[in-house]
């Protein structure tokens, strides 16, 4: 359960004004869960008095999505294209009268900043080196120092194997909660793993399902009993995070920004895909680390995948010559789930929607953290 402590804690994380939590929120902390669900700590993120970053953010409901039929050519991405794609999304998200304008809604110079990337994918499907080179020259441009800027994903090996490394962002700081020395070894002089020291043990997504440690595939992970801690990157090393996913499925569904953040924060998650994808994806970005910290939604639709996804498979590799920005991340999943969807059913991979792979969403949209509903979102396509 929440104590006072971790109150206090989660109010010195965004040193803002709160603001109350919605009555409404009453009724979900009282629900039971489904039977043949395993239980989850969810109520105790529902007691967290909200702020003002709090998702869905300052713009709920609304998504830009850019389109640049020049954004890659022949199998290269355009930095200049991707840079103006970004400056004009987000003008045109924010309404602001420069892209410093712009930027400063979100952030402050004295803040530290996360760029929550997605490297699973390799060199070929992860988030490009161009798209998160062009915000960082914005943030750079907009009084943000390079000192103050981290890019951060689960594993540090797949950052760098990604291209997230000093040589293409020197002066900014890449981190991994999973991390293995320069002789391979994801344990240290003690015998513990690299990783135990980077999980914060005070915040926790618990699930009633066990899981056991996999030496095997998973070496580096803290995977094992019903908790899954988050990493100190979000509790502790940064004050604001910016999404950036790629643009791709997951079966009949979409790994875009509930997800990437999700299962991108936490340890212990091999033991909630099976019974709790949908739940997971949606919960875990209920808590305060995230919840009160992600101020923007950027996803790189430059080129994804419509299947095989979230794997990086070429022959489902498309290039969508997109780019989607919104600090919902619930509208911008949704948009990004049609688009998707869209492609599998020309390729005729699927026969019609599958409400399943919606699921994920309707439970984000019922913990407040954004809009599920098509018909309540604000999109403007942007060619």
């Amino acid at each position: 359960m929440i104590t006072r402590r971790d109150f206090v804690k989660l109010l010195s994380f965004s040193g803002l004004a709160s603001v109350a939590l919605p009555a409404s929120f009453q009724k979900i902390l009282s629900q039971t869960p489904q039977a043949d669900k395993p239980k989850t700590n969810i109520s105790d993120a529902l007691k967290f008095t909200r702020n003002i970053n709090s998702m869905p953010g300052k713009f709920p409901g609304k998504v830009v999505q850019l389109v640049d039929k020049n954004s890659i050519i022949d199998d290269k991405f355009n930095f200049n294209i991707i840079d103006r794609m970004i400056e004009r999304g987000m003008l045109d998200l924010t309404g602001a009268k420069n892209i410093s304008e712009a930027w400063l809604m979100f952030v402050s110079p004295n803040d530290k900043i996360g760029l929550k990337v997605n490297p699973i994918g390799g060199p070929l499907l992860s988030t490009s080196v161009e798209i998160t080179k062009a915000i960082i020259k914005q943030l750079e441009a907009a009084g943000i120092p390079k000192k103050n800027i981290i890019i951060w994903d689960r594993r540090d090996f797949q950052l760098a194997e990604a291209g997230f490394t000093n040589d293409n962002f020197p002066n900014v700081g890449i981190i991994g909660t999973e991390q293995k020395d320069k002789n391979g070894s994801f344990y240290d002089d003690s015998g513990n793993l690299y990783s135990d020291k980077m999980i914060d043990k005070d915040w926790y997504y618990w699930a009633d399902i066990d899981g056991v440690y996999d030496a095997e595939t998973l070496p580096f992970m803290i995977n094992s009993g019903k908790y899954s801690y988050f990493t100190k990157i979000v509790t502790q090393q940064v004050d604001k995070i910016i999404n950036i996913p790629i643009l791709k499925n997951a079966g009949s569904s979409v790994t875009l920004c509930l997800k990437n953040l999700a299962y991108g924060s936490i340890s212990n998650t091999g033991r909630l895909h099976k019974q709790l994808w949908a739940e997971t994806s949606a919960e875990v970005c209920c808590f305060p680390p995230l919840r009160d910290k992600v101020v923007l939604n950027i996803v790189d639709g430059i080129r994804g995948c419509y299947d095989g996804g979230p794997a990086a498979n070429p022959q489902f590799f498309h290039e969508y010559k997109t780019i989607l920005i919104g600090t919902d991340p619930v509208a911008v999943d949704r948009i990004g789930y049609d688009i998707i969807l869209k492609k599998r059913l020309e390729e005729k991979i699927q026969k019609e929607d599958s409400p399943k792979g919606r699921k994920f969403l309707e439970l984000a949209e019922n913990i407040a953290l954004g809009t599920a509903d098509l018909n309540k979102i604000n999109f403007k396509i942007l060619n």
